[in-house]
């Protein structure tokens, strides 16, 4: 057909017939059904482009480990692309104040050099430092840097981030924390409960006041709560709340995987919270936040004198979406718009109409055996800049 740049075919990962999808000018133009005798047997899936409101680093970038090479927020960007992900959110965590300001300017300036960067980063992720100091809740970040809220200093670093911080998760327990809120949500700012020893009545009032999202629920938390009323219940609890999960088969049981689900519907959201050690051959490395750590070849990473203590996690999202569908917990079209569609319609991003003519071509071409997903090939604004069949 005349006009178009390019066309990929593949299996519609909703509706399961072959389809052929015209790009042009980066955008889909149309979606057409294919013959019937072009048969679907040796097609790949193709779906949206997947979108990760997480990641603290990937295959050696580490987006804390201060001062941020210039380079790492384009090496990250590309390599992504390997694990179908074409929009996501560089996450900075709990850490000094010059240290936050330093990580956030610099990908904001590695954004305005590479096109392709800004491109890719839909935004900056700051998870800290106005999270909880109480052991469990804070999980693996600094207690000397968590702090109350102060609306200044997140102005400094939002300058120094050129505007980028569009997501911040926090825990409501501080004081200030409702003013903080709502004057982010005013600027446009997602909130996000996190890394919380929160009250029912203080998740009430943040919610109130604008927050919309809870970070990795049921991570970052004591070992032993209340039966009722605590943090999670009440999260869970809250309609106006959107929550992220890791579903890596070893943040979170099956149980509170099918319960977290179940209890949000279309409001349950898949994230990596990968670290540097992501897409790494198993072995022990030195990590500068924790001491030594251990990838073991099941892909669980965990600290090296503590083996039953997890270090993060090293898992994407395509690992996440294969282990909903092997686990029967939901459906491979559902599995894949949690890390999709859902998180980029939440966060207001062009590519939240999926495959749709008009929308951005962010396509994933991916094949699934065994319910494992592979990711063949990936597309950006309709450029394939991933294959997995091209040499390195």
């Amino acid at each position: 057909m005349s006009g178009y740049v390019t066309k990929v075919e593949g299996i519609h990962y909703t509706t399961g017939e072959p389809v052929t999808i015209h790009i042009e000018d980066g955008l889909i133009r149309e979606i057409q059904p294919l013959a019937p005798e072009q048969g679907r047997s040796s097609l790949p899936y193709i779906a949206p482009g997947l979108v990760d409101l997480q990641i603290n680093g990937y295959f050696g970038t580490d987006f804390n480990s201060i001062p941020i090479a210039p380079e790492a927020v384009q090496q990250a960007t590309r390599k992504l692309w390997k694990e179908g992900v074409t929009s996501y959110y560089p996450t900075v965590i709990t850490n000094g104040d010059a240290e936050i300001e330093q990580a956030v300017q610099t990908i904001a300036a590695a954004c305005a050099e590479d096109p392709v960067s800004d491109a890719g980063v839909a935004g900056i992720h700051l998870e800290g430092p106005f999270i909880s100091s109480e052991d469990g809740p804070r999980g693996a970040h600094n207690r000397s840097y968590t702090k109350a809220p102060s609306w200044p200093l997140f102005q400094r670093w939002q300058e120094a981030a050129q505007g980028r911080i569009q997501l911040i998760t926090l825990s409501p327990e501080w004081p200030g924390a409702t003013e903080f809120i709502e004057r982010a949500t005013d600027q446009g700012v997602t909130v996000s409960i996190g890394h919380t020893a929160a009250s029912a009545e203080q998740i009430d009032a943040a919610v109130q006041a604008g927050a919309t999202m809870s970070t990795h629920l049921g991570n970052g938390a004591h070992l032993m709560l209340p039966r009722h009323p605590n943090y999670i219940w009440e999260q869970l609890s809250q309609d106006g709340l959107t929550a992220c999960v890791i579903s890596d088969g070893f943040h979170l049981p099956r149980s509170v995987l099918k319960v977290v689900l179940r209890t949000k519907g279309n409001k349950a959201l898949l994230v990596s919270d990968a670290v540097s050690f992501s897409g790494l051959a198993p072995g022990a490395y030195d990590n500068h936040i924790g001491g030594r750590v251990v990838l073991t070849p099941e892909g669980r990473l965990h600290m090296a004198d503590t083996p039953g203590l997890l270090a993060g996690s090293v898992q994407m999202l395509p690992w996440g979406i294969s282990h909903l569908v092997k686990s029967g917990l939901a459906p491979l079209e559902d599995a894949w718009d949690m890390a999709s569609v859902r998180p980029s319609a939440f966060m207001g991003l062009p590519s939240q109409h999926g495959l749709a003519a008009g929308a951005p071509a962010d396509l994933v071409l991916f094949e699934l055996k065994d319910q494992n997903v592979t990711v063949v090939q990936t597309y950006k604004q309709g450029s394939r800049v991933y294959d997995s069949t091209a040499p390195e």
